[in-house]
């Protein structure tokens, strides 16, 4: 591992799990688009549970995105880096958090803007 800025800061066990957990949740998130969509083509249009559903298929389909992004980053090796500074983002931050972009100091300052 090396310093906070540059370079790699987690191990090659570290990042294995953690593509195994985005690529997880992905498979998870891929199948439930499919349902959703498959619900949307069964429901009528014109009352609320379409519009839940049209809701919940942007979500996921958000949700995918991010989750491919991620795992781009993973594959150019700029994942686990904040988007802001360029410091090493903890790997028990990203356990919690796969899809964390910024350390904690910049999520902060990004929250609070």
């Amino acid at each position: 591992m090396t310093g906070t800025t540059g370079g790699t800061h987690l191990s090659s066990v570290q990042t294995q799990t953690l593509r195994q957990e985005l690529e997880e949740q992905l498979a998870w998130r891929s199948r439930q688009l499919l349902s959703l969509q498959a619900a949307s083509r069964d429901a009528r249009g014109a009352d609320d549970t379409w519009q839940e559903l049209l809701v919940s298929i942007t979500a996921a389909d958000r949700a995918l995105a991010e989750l491919q992004q991620a795992l781009d980053r993973l594959d150019e090796g700029a994942y686990g880096r904040c988007g802001q500074c360029d410091a090493g983002i903890p790997f028990e931050r990203l356990k919690i958090r796969p899809l964390a972009r910024y350390c904690i100091d910049c999520q902060r300052l990004h929250e609070a803007a």
